[in-house]
């Protein structure tokens, strides 16, 4: 999951969002978004989907599987 979270910080800071701002979006308290950077906890699937909405990127690109 490392590339998962260094693509989702990278990301989040990029589009100036806030941990709290991506934590409301995703409907999830910010520790557990936090944990999601850290690379200590894993998105559901659903949220894996409203991530990649967000940012306009795809699934397979946060999770390592494609480049843009």
């Amino acid at each position: 999951m490392f590339v998962f979270s260094e693509r989702l910080l990278n990301l989040r800071k990029t589009y100036g969002y806030t941990q709290r701002y991506m934590a409301k979006q995703l409907n999830v308290a910010q520790p557990s978004y936090i944990r999601y950077e850290q690379g200590t906890a894993e998105p559901t699937q659903e949220n894996l989907v409203k991530i990649a909405d967000i940012f306009d990127v795809s699934v397979d690109y946060l999770l390592g599987r494609k480049e843009l």
